[in-house]
């Protein structure tokens, strides 16, 4: 019923139409700039940025993740870096989100990672729930800090 593979440049517009649901869901829909070109560029190029698995039940698109590497300078090792993690609402509580995690870990053991990490939004209670489910703990005392377009070109200046 279940299948997560990785994605293809195919997949380009997919990727893009979930990412846009995303956006909806976590109340920011107008915030989703990217283009199929910049996905294309960065996750299927010579060099890419960035990877992503597609779930699929019963061949429908049901979900993604969208992750990269980091680098962990204390660990001395790269993790992942989870940016995006979707279920559709038609296909949620049938275990695939979980199942995309139960895939990362395979992966993070497999290419000896040191973490998987992501964030939530704090308002978003059952995801939280999920993700200790998992046996994930969030974080308490590290703030995320953004510098964006503006910021960097003024600082850049």
């Amino acid at each position: 019923m279940l299948t997560i593979r990785p994605a293809e440049s195919a997949d380009v517009s997919l990727i893009l139409s979930l990412v846009r649901e995303l956006a909806d869901y976590e109340r920011e829909p107008h915030a989703v700039c990217a283009t199929e070109a910049d996905l294309l560029r960065d996750g299927f190029g010579a060099q890419p940025r960035f990877h992503c698995v597609i779930a699929e039940w019963e061949g429908q698109p049901a979900g993604f993740a969208l992750y990269f590497y980091n680098y962990s300078t204390w660990e001395g090792r790269p993790g992942i870096y989870l940016e995006d993690l979707y279920v559709r609402p038609a296909f949620r509580k049938r275990g695939i989100g979980r199942s995309i995690f139960v895939w990362l870990a395979r992966l993070a053991v497999k290419e000896d990672l040191g973490r998987i990490v992501w964030q939530v939004l704090d308002w978003n209670q059952p995801a939280i729930d999920f993700y200790r489910s998992l046996g994930a703990a969030p974080g308490s005392e590290w703030r995320t800090m953004r510098l964006t377009g503006p910021g960097i070109r003024k600082l850049s200046d």
